[in-house]
């Protein structure tokens, strides 16, 4: 559901903080019973920036926005939201904060328009329902009723309620899952008008491939822990990762197994990281020296089911973690 208590509720004066952090979050702890859904996560979130808090379902995304929404009340650490805490200070924050939740609370008679409508009279200065049908190419369901659009378009609909307040931050938990590819190139482009205007966004996501290509910076969570954060690039660079070349190795040590394989790898120059997962190593190198030695080795070595392509944050998640991230493989 999208916050409908955000503006009903009397809005305090917010106080200004002296830096761009809009959200501080200091080793968060949240528990289920037995279960541990977010253990010490920490980070920031800047004015003017998209920062994507990423990691496979069930990580923890979800309870950390929850915290920072008010919504959940953490068993330890400390959330700050404009400076305020959002648990018994939420009436100073939501006047200037827009969600988005995976779930929604919306009428299935309510027109799309209507809707626009209905939460634009909550606050003094709202965006013009007609801008934001066209920002996201609502135009043609303006008088659909909600019960009848696609789950991309109930997405769109939802990102849209959450910023008819002209928020300071805005909260979008996986908000491009239903939609289908142009819808996504198109909504990441509305994003980053909004981000270039002053907005802060802070999006939770499992796909780490858009995360990378369209956050600024990126926190990777994995069992309620974070793993690593920073700008993509600067977390490849860290590694120094360059290019990922895959093949398919037997356990044995005899020719093309993958102990005698690795040993030949590690003697080349440019190779930073080698990662067994389920029968396979993942080369990793830099340099033009690095690739053409390491296919020269592997055909060597009798292997031929390679494949190359340039390394992503799938591939740090796996060093880090030491899991396939799409198929949750150990080595």
């Amino acid at each position: 559901m999208v916050l409908l208590q955000q503006s009903l509720e009397p809005v305090g004066a917010a106080t200004e903080i002296a830096t761009n952090v809009l959200v501080k979050v200091e080793d968060l702890r949240k528990t289920y019973g037995d279960l541990v859904a977010v253990d010490g996560v920490s980070f920031e979130v800047e004015a003017g920036t998209i920062f994507g808090l990423v990691g496979p379902n069930g990580a923890g995304k979800t309870t950390t926005v929850e915290c920072i929404e008010g919504l959940r009340n953490p068993d330890g650490g400390k959330v700050r939201v404009f400076g305020y805490d959002p648990g018994s200070e939420h009436r100073r924050i939501y006047s200037q904060l827009g969600v988005q939740l995976q779930e929604n609370g919306l009428h299935k008679n309510i027109q799309v328009r209507e809707a626009l409508r209905l939460f634009a009279s909550m606050y003094k200065d709202p965006v013009p329902a007609d801008r934001l049908l066209n920002e996201f190419d609502l135009e043609s369901k303006a008088k659909a009723r909600y019960e009848s659009l696609s789950g991309g378009q109930k997405r769109k609909l939802q990102t849209a309620l959450a910023l008819v307040g002209r928020p300071r931050l805005l909260i979008l938990d996986e908000p491009t899952s239903g939609l289908d590819p142009q819808s996504r190139r198109d909504f990441w482009t509305s994003l980053e008008r909004y981000r270039r205007s002053g907005l802060a966004i802070l999006l939770t996501t499992h796909d780490m491939r858009e995360a990378e290509d369209n956050c600024d910076v990126i926190c990777i969570v994995d069992r309620g822990k974070v793993v690593t954060s920073g700008s993509p690039k600067e977390l490849l660079e860290r590694e120094q990762l360059g290019t990922r070349i895959t093949v398919r190795v037997d356990q044995g040590d005899d020719r093309g197994g993958e102990a005698t394989v690795r040993q030949a790898l590690d003697r080349l120059p440019g190779v930073s990281r080698i990662e067994a997962v389920a029968g396979r190593l993942h080369v990793y190198g830099e340099g033009d020296d690095f690739f053409k030695g390491a296919l020269d080795i592997l055909r060597e070595q009798g292997l031929g089911d390679m494949s190359s392509r340039t390394a992503n944050l799938e591939d740090l998640y796996l060093i880090l973690t030491g899991r396939d991230y799409q198929h949750g493989e150990t080595h």
